[in-house]
């Protein structure tokens, strides 16, 4: 029987999040193929399985660097990885590439501040962008993978991680790493979208006709901006 967890597991070929994922792409791809070639893409908190399980691993027109504060190892020539953080990419000039993407790492930083903080540093080092993130008003939180998780008060949340497995996360009896589990996931609103990515386009992917998370994107020749839906 398909669980909720099969369902979010987008390593799963046929799971909901790996569809989902498969149409997001898509979207990316009809978005990224105007620009021009070779194609510099920077993936912030990326791993190089995304990019293969997309088919650009192979590409010869596209240059993907990954930074991720865990180390990845590439084995494909025009994938390149480094270590860094998600806030601070000031290793980069401004512009440094054509496309800033991310996938599902913007809600991971802990913070508001952070998140504008790396909203900054999206919009800076290159002229397009392509981010998504979950739906903070979803019922169904995808990491923790309890109804309601993210509306629950924070030491109700911990002390439920210390006590049973989560989602992908606990059981946690460590006090400490248990509140950094919690406290690392910050699910956003539109609104604080809006407000991070001004004048971008917001696009909703829905679930059982609630919205289960945004895509957030700018640029893009021919594009209509400030859309949201």
């Amino acid at each position: 029987m398909l669980t909720f967890k099969h369902s979010a597991d987008p390593q799963r070929a046929n799971s909901l999040s790996a569809r989902m994922r498969g149409r997001r792409f898509e979207i990316f791809e009809r978005l990224a193929a105007a620009l021009p070639r070779p194609l510099r893409i920077i993936d912030i908190g990326g791993t190089p399985i995304f990019w293969e399980l997309q088919g650009w691993h192979e590409r010869h027109d596209v240059r993907i660097t990954l930074v991720n504060h865990i180390p990845q190892i590439s084995h494909h020539p025009n994938i390149e990885t480094r270590q860094g953080n998600a806030i601070d990419l000031s290793e980069f000039d401004d512009n440094s590439f054509d496309i800033a993407f991310c996938n599902s790492v913007i809600e991971h930083v802990f913070t508001l501040d952070n998140q504008m903080a790396m909203a900054r540093e999206i919009q800076r080092i290159a002229p397009n962008y392509f981010v998504q993130t979950p739906n903070y008003w979803f019922p169904i939180e995808p990491h923790f993978h309890v109804p309601g998780w993210q509306w629950l008060p924070r030491w109700t949340r911990i002390e439920l991680l210390r006590r049973v497995r989560c989602g992908w996360r606990g059981p946690c009896r460590d006090i400490v790493k248990a509140t950094e589990l919690v406290d690392e996931v910050r699910l956003m609103t539109r609104d604080e979208l809006e407000a991070l990515f001004p004048g971008a386009t917001i696009v909703s992917e829905r679930f059982a006709g609630l919205v289960k998370s945004w895509m957030v994107y700018k640029g893009y020749e021919g594009e209509t901006q400030g859309k949201v839906t």
